[in-house]
């Protein structure tokens, strides 16, 4: 269950973001995800977009492996190396995102191996049956 608060008061959200997610369930946290080839193991660097896809498909790979998928991540955290990339990863971001949007940080830093972007985020799947992981 995911449920967005956007309290009264609170300035209006501009992206797709939520101010708050209220969510109920099993937690999972997923480490922060580059843009690494899963077969080569290296990054690939160089495109931005081709960097967002791949490590919003790595994302998507972990979220997998739990049997979840973007409809349970509640919060999500992005790394970006430059100011100015920060429209384009929105684009790219909003074709994996559905309302409510996950609340969401954005950071601007240096990243490590020459990478452009990174994307960690924590996913809320539902209760499992007694005894199941």
């Amino acid at each position: 269950m995911r449920k967005k608060i956007d309290p009264v008061g609170a300035p209006e959200v501009i992206g797709p973001f939520s101010h708050g997610i209220l969510a109920e369930g099993r937690v999972l946290y997923v480490s922060g995800q580059g843009p690494q080839d899963p077969v080569s193991k290296t990054f690939r660097l160089g495109d931005f977009e081709k960097e967002v896809r791949l490590t919003m498909d790595n994302v998507g790979r972990v979220l997998s492996g739990a049997g979840a998928g973007w409809e349970h991540v509640v919060r999500v955290g992005v790394y970006l190396a430059r100011t100015s990339d920060f429209g384009e990863f929105n684009r790219i971001y909003s074709e994996y995102v559905r309302e409510p949007y996950p609340a969401r940080t954005t950071i601007i830093c240096s990243l490590l191996a020459g990478i452009s972007v990174e994307v960690d985020c924590v996913a809320v799947l539902p209760a499992s049956p007694e005894g199941a992981a």
